[in-house]
Parts: structure tokens; C-alpha cells; sequence
């Protein structure tokens, strides 16, 4: 005869206190597991579906790490990955691992920890994860957080040294395995884990360390470009949805562009490699309008700044603008072929060698020169353009290009004559000149006003000049119309 729950006496859930002959202890501030749940829960499971090829940058990511070990001969490495961040109460954001992690490793899993020591003079690097929370443990279904049931199967130590190429160990042994580094010094990439941060008292050259992180990501090896180039080819695809959806987005605002677009970033990647800006009218005069709550009207343009971020992190950033009914008007041609010429130009000055500002200045120069045409700047572009003066950036307010990788901005802890020094082959990096007209500016004629135009490509400096690995874009401005035309003659549903 089975026991009645009432004979059976409530559990003490202090912590410490002994597992009993009817509950388990399953952490504190948790209600105790009956035993016979456990065990049910634990039991008659077969192996969990779990991909595990090989990764297909590890060649590469073994590569940085000794890359990174020899600037650093005599320093013990710490990188962690994060941590997850609570949205609200028990839900989390979607994880996404730091940039300088994923770049030496490729691994996804948060609170992971690479350590890279030196042995014997040999770099060593070992990859501290988290044990799986599988069936061999209660948290396999009591904790929401991190419990396979609740989360899906998650590569455990065995299973990430074979997926990533790397020795692995499991993360409970990270804080006893730096007690014993016998380094001259530890370095750690801060600001992402708390626990690591504090294992570790900080040092002067932790700086350092992230400096030649930045400039290790400068220069992109063939993975990186080749990612690159599959994440702008998917924003190419999101770039036609949009123009297939814009009658819809005429009807319901600009919600429907920036939802359009997303939806290829899901299918076809991880996510959106930053907030998409879908700036129809005045809104497109605005340089980071991502609220993208406005009204979409024939007759104006729509400024779509966007990029997909691949399943290996490195995302596109692409800007066009185009006439929302196909069409552009006289005075949106003129604007429109002002930005054009300035960045055709200044595409063409890209090779090694170069000084990074170049592109900018020959692009500033060309609208400069315009807008002293079009009477709009008082000032020779030779006195407008001067350092104490910059009357041109009332109209053009940001600078010409960045860098782009597995960061929008790439490498923004690159040593400033690194990133801004010359070119060199390998460095991928956005040309974007734009020309904006405030709704409100009384300095440029009526027509113009309310106008924001920018024209934005993905620009690989190879080792005789440059390759525009966003050219499947059309720019010209008959190109875009007829483009237009054909994708919405088409009419094939966008993404099914």
C-alpha cells in the first residue's frame, strides 16, 4: 500500500540539512523535490540531440590565441564571456558573448572563461564552461535558467573541447586554477563577468591587453571576410523584402520595414547586427532614428540603414535610400547624386597605404563643393572645410567610415594609430557620406528641406586597392528605380 502524503513529514529545507528518505535538497530559496519526482524526472532518458562537427573557424580562433599568448610571453590571459542579463524578474535578453571571447574561441555559451597560460614556453589555452544541466541532475528541470528541459541541450566540457579545438575544463575549477598561475602577471578583459573581475586584482597592462585585441581584429583572416560577405548577402535579401513590402508599409508605417527587415535577419542569421533605422521623410534627416514609429507617404524617401549579423556574429551595415513609390523627384535626384559622387569617390581613394581619413576628407570635399554651388554654404569649401570652421557639418554631421566585423564599429579599443593610421590589407570598413536637411533648416531652399540622404557600402582593402563586398546593392539612381521596379513587378512572397 502506498504511503499517504500526509504520514510523510515536511521537509527542513535549511541549507546543509541532509537529503532525507523522501525529499532532495535542490538549492536554497527553492521548495525541496520529492524524491520520487527525481528520480521519475531523471531517469529512462537517451542521449540528447546535440551537434557537434567541428566548428569551422577552429583552424583560425587556435591561431589568434598563440597570436595573442606571444605579445603577452610572460602574462597569464583571462577572457571571459559574460553573463546573462535579466530583461525582467526571471527572463533574460537573448545572450550574445563578448566580442574579444568569440573572436579567440567561436564559443556562444555564457559565463564560459578562457584562460591562455604559457607551458614551457608554449602558449596553452583551456576553456572553463559550465557542466551540462542534464538528466543526471535535478536542475535538469528545476532550474529555468539553465535546466536542458527548460533551455535545450547545452555542450558540456567533453562536448565544447570537441566542437572548438580546445582543452576545456570545467568552470567550478576556474577560481583554484588561477590561485596556482605562477605567471609574472594576469591580465583580464573586464567589465563582462564580476566573478572574474573580482578573482582577479587589476593590473596596469589589462588595458594593454584589449588594445592588442582591437588591433589583432583590425585585420580580417579569410573566415572573417567570408562571414562578412554571407551576412551582406543576406542584408541584400532584407533590402528587397523591404522594397516588396513598402505598399503594405504605405498603409501601416514604418514598423512594417523594420519588422520586414528583422525577419530575414532571424531567418537567415542570428539577429540584427544593430538596431535597424527605417527613416521615411523628415525621419531620414534624423542619424540614428530607430524608433521607427512614423508614417510612410509616397513621394518621400526611405533612408534604411541595416545590416544581418551571421550565425558567427560578423554583421553587415548597408544604407540606402530610395524613392518610396519608385520614383525619384528632381529634387531628390539632385541631392541624391551629390552623396553618390561624394562616395564613389571617396570608395576610390581605399588601397593600402592610404591614411584612413582620406575617404572622409575626399567625400566632405565633394559635398562641400556642392553645397557652395547650391548657394546653401556662404563659404569657399576651401574656408568651410577648414578645421576652426566645419560649416559643412551642419548638413553632414557624422564622419565617413568605420570599421566593421564582429561589432558594427569594430575595434573601437584599437590603439588610435592603428585603426586610424594607414590602411592595410584585411581592414574592412564602411563608406557612408550623407547629406540631412532638417524640416526646419531656414539656411537651404524649401524643395530641400525635410531630406536626409546617405549611401553606405562595405569596403575589404585588398593588396592592390579595394572590393565593394556590398555591390549587389544598386546606387545609381536609374539602377534603383528599375530594381525597384522589377522586385515589386515580381511579386514572390519575401521570405517563404
Amino acid at each position: 500500500m502506498s504511503e499517504e502524503l500526509s504520514n510523510i513529514p515536511e521537509p527542513d529545507v535549511s541549507e546543509g540539512n541532509p537529503i532525507s528518505e523522501h525529499w532532495v535538497w535542490v538549492g536554497p530559496h527553492r521548495p525541496a523535490c520529492p524524491r520520487t519526482l527525481f528520480e521519475h524526472m531523471t531517469s529512462h532518458w537517451g542521449p540528447a540531440p546535440l551537434n557537434n562537427t567541428p566548428h569551422p573557424a577552429i583552424t583560425f580562433t587556435s591561431r589568434r590565441r598563440v597570436t595573442l599568448a606571444n605579445q603577452f610571453p610572460d602574462a597569464a590571459i583571462v577572457v571571459p564571456a559574460g553573463n546573462l542579463k535579466v530583461r525582467a524578474n526571471d527572463t533574460d535578453y537573448r545572450f550574445r558573448p563578448g566580442t574579444d571571447f568569440y573572436y579567440l574561441t567561436a564559443c556562444f555559451d555564457p559565463d564560459s572563461v578562457l584562460v591562455i597560460t604559457s607551458n614551457n614556453g608554449a602558449p596553452h589555452s583551456t576553456l572553463y564552461v559550465a557542466e551540462r544541466r542534464n538528466h543526471l541532475t535535478h536542475e535538469f528541470f528545476t532550474n529555468s535558467r539553465y535546466g536542458e528541459l527548460w533551455v535545450g541541450p547545452r555542450r558540456g566540457v567533453e562536448e565544447s573541447a570537441e566542437y572548438l579545438g580546445i582543452a576545456t575544463a570545467p568552470l567550478e575549477q576556474l577560481a583554484a586554477d588561477l590561485d596556482n598561475v605562477t605567471a609574472l602577471r594576469t591580465l583580464v578583459v573586464r567589465g563582462f563577468d564580476s566573478d572574474v573581475d573580482q578573482l582577479v586584482p587589476p593590473h596596469p597592462d589589462d588595458h594593454s591587453l584589449v588594445e592588442s585585441l582591437g588591433d589583432m581584429r583590425l585585420i580580417k583572416d579569410d573566415f572573417e571576410v567570408a562571414q562578412l560577405q554571407l551576412a551582406i548577402d543576406y542584408t541584400v535579401k532584407g533590402f528587397a523584402d523591404v522594397v516588396r513590402a513598402l505598399p503594405v508599409a504605405v498603409e501601416h508605417g514604418e514598423r512594417v520595414i523594420e519588422g520586414v527587415f528583422n525577419l530575414r535577419a532571424r531567418v537567415e542569421g542570428n539577429d540584427v547586427g544593430y538596431d535597424t533605422i527605417a527613416a521615411s521623410g523628415a525621419h531620414a534627416t534624423i542619424l540614428h532614428w530607430t524608433t521607427n514609429d512614423g508614417v510612410v507617404r509616397n513621394g518621400d524617401l526611405l533612408l534604411l540603414d541595416a545590416g544581418v549579423e551571421c550565425h558567427n556574429l560578423y554583421t553587415a551595415d548597408v544604407t540606402r535610400t530610395m524613392p518610396i513609390n519608385g520614383k525619384f523627384t528632381e529634387a531628390q535626384r539632385t541631392l541624391y547624386e551629390l552623396v553618390l559622387r561624394a562616395q564613389q569617390a571617396a570608395i576610390e581613394v581605399i588601397a593600402p597605404g592610404v591614411p584612413f581619413i582620406k575617404p572622409h576628407e575626399t567625400a566632405m570635399r565633394i559635398i562641400a563643393e556642392g553645397l557652395y554651388e547650391w548657394g546653401i554654404l556662404k563659404e569657399t569649401p576651401e574656408i568651410a572645410l577648414r578645421r576652426d570652421k566645419q560649416l559643412h557639418r551642419r548638413y553632414t554631421l557624422h564622419g565617413t567610415s568605420h570599421m566593421l566585423g564582429l561589432d558594427v564599429h569594430d575595434c573601437a579599443n584599437a590603439r588610435d594609430e592603428s585603426a586610424y593610421g594607414n590602411l592595410q590589407p584585411g581592414f574592412v570598413l564602411t563608406v557612408e557620406p550623407g547629406l540631412y536637411f532638417q524640416a526646419n533648416d531656414l539656411t537651404v531652399p524649401e524643395e530641400y528641406r525635410g531630406i536626409g540622404i546617405r549611401i553606405e557600402d562595405d569596403i575589404l582593402v585588398t593588396e592592390t586597392g579595394h572590393r565593394n563586398l556590398s555591390v549587389a546593392l544598386p546606387r545609381e539612381v536609374d539602377e534603383i528605380e528599375s530594381w525597384m521596379a522589377n522586385i515589386q513587378k515580381d511579386g514572390k512572397p519575401s521570405i517563404l
